[in-house]
């Protein structure tokens, strides 16, 4: 019998509480997010998780609807094959797009009995008895806030998931959850998956400033480069073998390609140049310094990207307040 894998904790790595829980989640973390299936196979999903693995990483990101449930069945290979312990991963998940096309009540909601099938699915495509972290990956305005709300505690309660929270909800909707669970004494929303990135930055640093202190709320952030746009690699043009040239995704290099996005990228990358880093690891460490941040989710189609990204860890000391503070300026340029 082959022995268990352990996690090691690399000392460069903060590992952070989610919100006002218990549960400690790395500073950076590892999703899948339009490149698995769509941009690797097992054989890189495998090598890039063990560079997240390797470099401290224990929180892994997914999602029902990425690359429709395939996105899940290879994590799911990868960590069977890979041979983790499950105590030392956190597993997250993501629902309410659904994958069974026009099916009634299996799309695009947040109904109990969505919630109820979907969650056997992701747990069997990724090959767990339990999702430390499950989303409602949108607000659903057809169902009643109160339903979502009995039913994601319900999946608590039956052991199917750990923490619930959300994905992209407004402040006021989180409130209404946190204060329905609150009334009913149920197990309460935990974290938001918001995106945030330098260019980004309105809903985790205003809108849901008073969810911090008032409800303990943790933010797991996505897209913490932009889609690639705080690498620099769009600055003369979209290269071929990137996410925005992907089908469907023109509407995507529109935005990144924009003249004004493009000119704060380039007054940012004489920064990083003189703090001896890449834009990228420079736009990482910055996002890992606002303190609600729980978790900063990063993407790589290769393993070399893995660990270009995870040398952030090496820079988050060098963005010192005069650092901090001249970012800053670029930004509201």
């Amino acid at each position: 019998m082959t022995t268990p894998a352990r996690f090691t904790p690399n000392p460069k790595m903060e590992y952070r509480r989610l919100g006002r829980s218990g549960l400690k989640v790395s500073v950076l973390s590892f999703g899948s997010w339009v490149t698995f299936d769509t941009q690797m196979k097992d054989d890189t999903a495998r090598e890039c998780m063990q560079n997240a693995w390797d470099a401290g990483c224990n929180f892994f990101d997914n999602a029902e609807a990425y690359a429709g449930g395939e996105s899940e069945a290879i994590m799911g290979r990868v960590i069977a094959d890979l041979g983790w312990r499950r105590q030392d991963y956190v597993l997250s998940t993501k629902v309410f797009w659904g994958i069974d096309g026009n099916v009634p009540n299996m799309n695009n909601t947040l109904n109990r009995k969505y919630l109820h099938h979907s969650i056997e699915g992701c747990l069997d495509r990724l090959q767990v008895d339990f999702v430390d972290l499950l989303f409602c990956h949108r607000a659903d305005p057809h169902t009643p806030l109160e339903e979502t709300v009995w039913a994601m505690s319900d999946l608590v309660d039956r052991g199917k998931v750990l923490y619930w929270g959300t994905s992209e909800w407004t402040a006021d909707e989180i409130r209404a959850a946190w204060e329905i669970a609150e009334r009913h004494h149920l197990h309460k929303p935990v974290m938001e998956q918001p995106q945030y990135n330098m260019l980004e930055r309105r809903r985790v640093e205003v809108e849901y400033k008073r969810l911090y202190e008032d409800i303990g709320l943790g933010t797991t952030i996505w897209s913490p480069l932009a889609s690639g746009v705080l690498t620099g690699k769009y600055i003369d043009g979209v290269p071929g073998d990137s996410r925005a040239a992907l089908p469907g995704y023109s509407w995507l290099a529109e935005r990144l390609t924009s003249a004004a996005t493009q000119e704060k990228v380039k007054r940012l990358i004489p920064i990083s140049d003189r703090l001896g880093c890449t834009l990228a690891q420079m736009s990482l460490a910055w996002c890992t310094k606002n303190p609600n941040v729980s978790t900063v989710i990063t993407g790589a189609s290769k393993a070399s990207q893995v660990t270009e990204n995870f040398g952030a860890l090496e820079v988050i000391d060098a963005l010192t307040p005069d650092v901090m503070a001249e970012i800053k300026s670029v930004l509201k340029s």
